[in-house]
């Protein structure tokens, strides 16, 4: 645990409440790729993905409440830096040479809404919602709830490049 891993009182920081962007991603047909390629390439693939994603997340302020196999549950202040940190981490995985002309396609999810402390992290619909939008997303897509669509376009702040 670093220092900015506390709150004021040397304990763990408390996650982000309120109203916030919550995204979920998940690496599409990565069950076929463990099968194909067996546990220690994909192991390496997978600890890449983790990289590229976490970095991308990080840069735009997400604070990463999870991860389960090869998905994550992040949690964002701001829907415009939400949609920013998924579009950076599409382009990084797109970027990346992966080994044996691989295509690794992640599908991510964004809904903006109400969350609430709980003794060990949050709770709200909000995380159920952008589970689902995730679900229904194909590799490669950034699938955005109306709630978020709004608040990003109401913020004025996403640059396409």
């Amino acid at each position: 645990m670093t220092a900015s891993d506390r709150d004021d009182s040397g304990g763990p920081a408390r996650p982000p409440t309120g109203v916030v962007t919550c995204l979920f991603t998940d690496i599409e047909g990565s069950t076929r790729l463990l099968l194909d390629l067996g546990t220690g390439p994909y192991r390496d693939i997978l600890e890449r993905h983790q990289a590229l994603l976490r970095a991308a997340f990080a840069a735009h302020g997400g604070e990463e409440q999870g991860t389960e196999g090869d998905s994550f549950f992040v949690i964002f202040r701001r829907a415009a830096d939400a949609v920013a940190g998924a579009a950076d981490a599409q382009r990084a995985i797109t970027a990346e040479p992966w080994p044996d002309g691989l295509a690794i396609r992640v599908r991510m999810g964004l809904h903006t809404g109400e969350l609430e402390a709980t003794g060990d992290g949050v709770i709200g619909y909000a995380i159920n919602r952008a589970a689902r939008i995730a679900a229904a997303a194909h590799g490669g897509q950034v699938i955005l709830s109306d709630a978020t669509r709004a608040l990003v376009l109401s913020s004025n702040r996403l640059v396409c490049r």
